[in-house]
């Protein structure tokens, strides 16, 4: 049975259309509500390395404390932007998924497509209309 997690946002689009990218391969991924359960600091450092990320790379601007933490400044070190994801885990940019292929953070949220160890089951549409699978389960342009 193939293991993916997905750190999700419920209140996010894109990452409910990641997760039901991963659910329409056939696989019930293990779902973490990050804001209700972030992941420590070194699973979270691990990750974004394993994504091939920087911390900076994974910072979410909108809708965050970002601007009044300051955290725009070039020179803030990584750690310091590890200890703002961990103070306030709005900050981390989802949906972050961890498959055996790989961790990827999905915006767009197809993809997840190139992780994901299972082909897609069927045609898979975005909530907001955008076609992402056909119906043979192949990726449309």
């Amino acid at each position: 049975m193939t293991t993916i997690v997905i750190y999700h946002n419920p209140d996010c689009g894109t990452s409910r259309n990641t997760l039901a990218l991963i659910r329409n391969s056939g696989v019930e991924p293990h779902v973490i509500e990050y804001l209700k359960c972030p992941p420590t600091r070194a699973l979270l450092a691990q990750m974004i390395a394993r994504a091939g990320l920087t911390p900076r790379a994974l910072l979410r601007e909108k809708g965050t404390p970002f601007a009044e933490l300051g955290l725009g400044d070039e020179s803030l070190s990584d750690d310091a932007l590890l200890d703002a994801m961990m103070a306030h885990p709005i900050l981390i940019n989802r949906p972050l998924v961890v498959t055996p292929l790989g961790v990827r953070l999905c915006r767009p949220s197809e993809l997840v497509l190139d992780i994901l160890p299972d082909a897609q089951r069927g045609a898979f549409t975005k909530e907001d209309g955008e076609p992402v699978v056909d119906a043979a389960g192949q990726r449309v342009s």
